[in-house]
């Protein structure tokens, strides 16, 4: 019986996983408790919002490939929270906490991504 070892995370991916859950609480925390919405059913509200979020769960086998899901997903959230921002005043604090968790999220990436060590000059002999 073979036992397969998982890569361990690393401390920046903890940092992106803790973003993404905290997005993942912060939908329904503003949608349908601080700031219900007013002309839309919050079960359709919620679908819209939460759903896409929980779709990158079925590639957590792979944390990096889960996290460039949501990062990908989250530059959705990064638009709504800057149109939230500039539009209504109300909820201002809520859509800056979506937007510093989407840049948290996508800096995560970036900081995870190994990057290739430049090729040494080719030597004269």
């Amino acid at each position: 019986m073979t036992t397969a070892t998982r890569a361990p995370i690393l401390p920046v991916y903890r940092v992106g996983l803790i973003a993404w859950v905290l997005l993942v609480v912060l939908q329904p925390a503003w949608h349908a408790w601080l700031v219900p919405p007013q002309s839309m059913p919050l079960t359709l509200v919620l679908a819209i919002t939460v759903i896409p979020l929980l779709l990158p769960l079925l590639a957590l086998h792979d944390m990096r490939r889960a996290l460039l899901w949501v990062g990908i997903l989250s530059l959705f959230y990064f638009c709504h929270g800057v149109s939230e921002a500039w539009s209504s005043a109300g909820e201002r604090w809520l859509a800056i906490a979506e937007i510093v968790l989407t840049v948290l999220l996508i800096a995560a990436l970036g900081a995870g991504v190994k990057r290739r060590q430049p090729a040494a000059p080719p030597t004269r002999d």
